[in-house]
């Protein structure tokens, strides 16, 4: 055989073979890096709807398409389950591939430590940190117990309280046994996958009080339907100036959510580059700050391997923690 057609056929063949792997799932999508991103991507949001995960996922999903920075079709899409387990583990799965993609919480640290995953966070390709995000407890509207030395008696009287968050192992249950222990209550907490059960139950009766992002329950203290009795981060929230802080109070230990944008294990570096690159436009625009304002988030910058040391520092934070607890 001529060695110009042997040639053209081994390119041929070697075509054929990227298009093959770059359809196949769990693996690395074959392309000129010049041409990323030029398909469809898979957005996956690891709780379900209403959350602050999921808000954030899709206000940035918003600004991408907004902005025009994504130049094919973005498909979000909820795979709740196992404190987040499902969601990453759809990650996973999908190694190496640029174009299926996750934001984290406080569970993607949490998880693996109180659960056989198969991964942990430091698996996984980190694109960056954006905000934290810190809690408000809340009772019913129909509730008494309408202030923080309230509901600390009436903890005490109960000698144990129900309480719920998102997440088996995870910061809003890191919040809830620091807060009982230093108050000197006892709690049952009961997780749930997604918010809009965990206010249900809240409702309901089920729980006798919750913490949550603002982002996912101001709306329900605007109504009335809760009562805020505590807010974790430093500082007081603007829009609720005359609820305290755990600072204020004299307890520690309240730790805040990561919200941050992870791709799979594996993903190429160019697909790393150009989203540090994107995302950096992203959270300049006024709708990214309308977002944490309206969230009342704490804007959190850190790219790459700076992302990487922090998910690191506060893995080894909650690992204390939840120890501490006897939680793992």
């Amino acid at each position: 055989m001529p060695m110009k057609k042997t040639a053209l056929l081994l390119a041929s063949a070697t075509t054929v073979l990227a298009t093959v792997t770059a359809c196949g799932a769990g693996t690395a999508a074959q392309e000129n890096p010049d041409n990323y991103p030029s398909k469809e991507l898979d957005w996956t949001v690891a709780f379900g709807p209403g959350g602050g995960n999921d808000i954030m996922s899709r206000t940035i999903v918003e600004i991408l398409n907004e902005e025009n920075l994504y130049p094919s079709d973005i498909v979000v899409e909820n795979r709740e389950g196992g404190s987040g387990a499902k969601g990453w583990g759809h990650l996973l799965s999908n190694s190496g591939d640029p174009y299926v993609i996750s934001t984290t919480s406080g569970s993607f640290i949490t998880t693996p430590l109180q659960a056989d995953t198969g991964w942990t966070y430091d698996d996984f390709t980190h694109i960056g940190l954006f905000a934290t995000d810190d809690m408000l407890f809340v009772t019913p509207g129909s509730s008494d117990l309408a202030n923080w030395e309230d509901w600390v008696a009436h903890a005490k009287e109960e000698g144990k309280v129900s309480v719920g968050g998102i997440g088996t192992v995870n910061v809003d249950f890191i919040i809830h046994a620091a807060l009982a222990e230093q108050a000197g209550y006892e709690i049952e907490y009961i997780p749930f996958n997604e918010e809009g059960q965990l206010q249900t139950a809240l409702s309901s009766g089920s729980l006798d009080a919750m913490v949550s992002n603002p982002g996912s329950i101001m709306g329900q203290v605007e109504s009335g339907d809760v009562h805020p009795l505590l807010f974790t981060g430093q500082e007081p929230m603007k829009a609720l100036p005359d609820v305290p802080t755990g600072k204020e109070k004299g307890y520690e230990g309240l730790v805040s959510m990561p919200r941050g944008l992870i791709l799979p294990p594996e993903a190429p570096d160019y697909a790393r580059e150009w989203w540090i690159k994107t995302m950096k436009k992203v959270v300049k625009t006024d709708a990214w700050q309308e977002y944490l304002d309206k969230n009342h988030l704490t804007a959190n910058v850190r790219w790459g391997d700076d992302f990487s040391t922090y998910l690191e520092d506060t893995a080894t934070q909650f690992e204390e923690k939840l120890k501490a607890q006897g939680a793992i």
